[in-house]
């Protein structure tokens, strides 16, 4: 709105208009904040304990590969690392959290089985296999959690901007001019009653 309109009762109601729908944005925008920023620290949350657990695991699968290693031979240990197949079955869809477009990894379930034969392998080799699988696991849910955080993040910082620019400038620029008009229209009734008196006074005579 154009900040040197004439006081009348039309842009009284527009500005008033305007006022109304500020309020109601800021208050949406600061309702979807709340709500990404809960979800978000749900993620930061499961996020900790994700790493944890991958680093508990990798300890482990190294533990089991580096005894393998000495029991099998380095050599002989990456000859059976190719036949373990690459990873085909992860797919990536989308969910919505209040407009925010969140990628889930998944890794459709199978059966582990070895890659390998049993007459040259041992234990070890078994746990390490394993202990890497869950790693690999744990490391598709640790990025599907950590890419959340960060759109997350991202978008709350938006929609922060964009509720203090209602909030301190929209909304106090609009109470202002509506405060304004209403004023000068009640100044100018004020005055318009005044006339009538004067002139009916005036006619009485």
């Amino acid at each position: 709105m154009d900040m040197t309109f004439f006081p009348t009762k039309g842009n009284l109601i527009r500005a008033k208009s305007v006022l109304a729908l500020s309020k109601q944005g800021y208050e949406l925008l600061d309702r979807k904040q709340n709500i990404l920023v809960r979800e978000m620290m749900g993620l930061i949350e499961r996020a900790g304990t994700i790493q944890k657990k991958i680093q508990d695991t990798y300890r482990e699968a190294y533990e089991a590969l580096r005894i393998a290693n000495i029991t099998l031979g380095i050599s002989e240990v990456e000859q059976l690392g190719y036949s373990v197949p690459e990873e085909q079955t992860v797919k990536i869809k989308l969910r919505s959290v209040m407009g925010v477009e969140i990628p889930t990894v998944d890794i459709a379930p199978y059966e582990l089985k070895p890659a390998y034969g049993f007459l040259k392998t041992n234990t070890a080799l078994d746990i390490a296999r394993r202990r890497f699988e869950e790693v690999k696991h744990l490391t598709v849910e640790y990025a599907e959690v950590e890419n959340a955080i960060y759109r997350l993040a991202v978008n709350i910082k938006r929609t922060k901007k964009r509720a203090n620019a209602l909030k301190n400038i929209l909304i106090p620029r609009y109470e202002k001019i509506s405060k304004d008009i209403q004023d000068a229209l009640e100044e100018k009734d004020r005055e318009e009653f005044t006339r009538l008196k004067v002139i009916k006074r005036i006619t009485r005579n």
